[in-house]
């Protein structure tokens, strides 16, 4: 106990670091620390989440009626969305394209050295029987958890500069911690984490596509902005955001 208390500390140290700095001291016990906490309140508990209800998602469809090489032909950025809702099972399908688990385990996105620094959220307006809020996806249990209760929408338009965001039922946010594939991989950490980030996009889009609607990769916003509004957790750095809807 008194080792374990000892590396949380020695990591807290290393969090109040520039991000540099924590990288160069990528060996050892520091590290070790950094990937045992990275676990603790990486995407299946972060941290104030455990007391929290969660929103459990239809189990997604692992056959489609459309192909994959006519989603790929379809394909396009779409910025302008018809009134209604999403439901349930479209919400939980693009949750599990972004970052669902699959055979043994892995994730649908690939993620250097398997340390999946991803980490999901939806600000939900319109899904059927979702109340508004913002919410933190769990990949491995595919459910929801609700971070901040109402309709932050127009919120979330502001920080990204565009009135249009806020009329699609749907926003996912797509956040990372960066110092999980640090850990390993030092500064290069970062090159892969965007990598990853293309691959979660890029699987939206075609799921999005699959389910006949329609979502644009948003890279504009204000950084601190978005953190504010969905009131993200200190390391988790908010890399895109995808707008879906009809």
């Amino acid at each position: 106990m008194r080792c374990w208390r000892s590396c949380v500390a020695r990591v807290a140290r290393r969090i109040r670091e520039p991000p540099a700095a924590r990288w160069r001291c990528g060996t050892g016990g520091v590290a070790a620390a950094v990937a045992l906490v990275g676990l603790l309140v990486g995407s299946e508990g972060a941290v104030g989440q455990v007391k929290r209800r969660a929103v459990a998602l239809p189990k997604p469809a692992l056959e489609g009626d459309m192909s994959l090489e006519t989603a790929i032909a379809q394909r396009e950025s779409q910025r302008e969305f018809e009134p209604g809702p999403l439901t349930p099972a479209a919400l939980g399908q693009l949750l599990w394209a972004a970052q669902g688990t699959t055979t043994g385990g892995r994730r649908t996105v690939p993620s250097a050295g398997a340390l999946y620094p991803i980490e999901v959220y939806a600000v939900v307006g319109l899904v059927e029987g979702i109340a508004p809020g913002v919410y933190h996806y769990r990949p491995t249990r595919h459910d929801l958890v609700l971070v901040e209760a109402g309709d932050r929408r127009d919120e979330l338009a502001t920080a990204a500069f565009q009135d249009w965001v806020a009329d699609a039922p749907v926003t996912l946010v797509i956040a990372a911690v960066l110092d999980r594939t640090a850990v390993k991989y030092g500064s290069r950490a970062q090159r892969y984490v965007h990598m990853e980030v293309g691959c979660v996009a890029a699987n939206v889009y075609l799921q999005a596509t699959a389910l006949h609607l329609g979502t644009t990769l948003v890279g504009a916003f204000t950084d601190r902005s978005v953190k504010r509004v969905l009131s993200l957790p200190a390391e988790h750095a908010p890399l895109g955001l995808m707008p879906v809807g009809r």
